[in-house]
């Protein structure tokens, strides 16, 4: 029998941390130490763990396996943890009460494993772990940490909304730096002068154009079933405006990718959007705006470029 390939497949590497809201369990562990905690995991290993942030995103673009054959999944999410196999259980078994279909899982014993990213062929990795996050973007691969705790979800709704910022999410953060050296009015004159020169990408730059791959997936079934409901959007949400919104509009068309919606805001704050857009996910490099995204949308920062470097402030965004 061949080896399972994640080749041709949107891999997506989920700790614990980030699917499930662990936060009594890291109460344990920060009281009682390591063998405190296992007693308490092997005490409570029918018990089963509630959602966390990441929970609806993760449901949701599992769902879209229904568009190809059960044996030749579009999405494979691989559980990468610091846990070891035995507190692992109760995370394994969790997940199969919520009838997740999650079946592959690395448990790394208190050690990071994002280090599995690449050679898991993986377009995202999510974890409630600052450090492991830091250091995986540090590395140069796509990879964030989830904020704040999980949104009330409605099951039958079957919709999947994915919302981006765009400097230093889905690309570089040349333009930020700009703008911190020189201020508002370079960085536009930055922007208008390189309009016609794309981008260099940013950590989720890739993840988007594996995201499109199921949106053409979906396209294909729209064509064959007039009736089918189209079920991924796609947005970026950025402070951007007029005139520096061009290029990333021309960004976008020279990488190949595409997005459904586009709010380019000028430095309105954006959790006033996110109320009405209700995202299932949202990313960002800035925590400044996550704080308040955070409240009400499952969100997620990206400690990537200059405005990670030192405080982060309002910018470009």
């Amino acid at each position: 029998m061949p080896p399972y390939s994640l080749e041709n497949r949107l891999v997506i590497g989920v700790a614990s941390s980030a699917l499930f809201d662990l936060a009594e369990s890291d109460g344990v562990f920060r009281k009682e130490g390591e063998e405190g905690y296992r007693i308490y995991q092997r005490a409570h290993l029918d018990n089963t763990l509630q959602p966390g942030v990441a929970f609806s995103f993760i449901r949701r673009i599992l769902s879209l396996n229904d568009l190809n054959p059960a044996d030749d999944p579009l999405v494979e999410v691989i559980i990468l943890s610091r846990n070891d196999p035995d507190t692992g259980l109760r995370v394994m078994r969790s997940i199969k009460t919520h009838d997740l279909p999650i079946t592959r899982a690395i448990f790394m014993q208190g050690r990071a494993p994002y280090k599995f990213v690449r050679a898991l062929h993986m377009s995202l990795f999510l974890s409630a772990d600052e450090n492991d996050v830091r250091e995986a973007v540090a590395a140069g691969l796509p990879a964030g940490r989830v904020l704040g705790s999980a949104v009330a979800d409605d099951p039958e709704d079957r919709d999947l909304r994915i919302a981006f910022d765009f400097d230093g999410v889905l690309a570089g953060d040349e333009s930020e730096r700009v703008f911190r050296q020189d201020g508002i009015e370079s960085f536009r004159a930055h922007e208008t002068m390189n309009v016609a020169t794309p981008h260099d990408a940013g950590p989720l730059r890739d993840f988007l154009r594996e995201i499109n791959k199921l949106q053409r997936r979906e396209q294909e079934r729209r064509r064959e079933n007039e009736d089918y409901t189209i079920r991924v959007h796609v947005s970026i949400v950025t402070a951007r405006n007029a005139p520096a919104h061009e290029r990333a509009v021309l960004s976008l068309n020279k990488w190949g990718v595409t997005v459904n919606d586009a709010f380019f805001l000028g430095g309105i704050d954006k959790s006033s959007i996110m109320d009405v857009l209700r995202p299932h996910i949202f990313f960002d490099d800035q925590e400044i705006h996550l704080k308040g995204t955070s409240q009400t949308t499952p969100s997620v920062h990206i400690p990537f470029g200059v405005v990670n470097q030192g405080q982060s402030t309002d910018t470009s965004g």
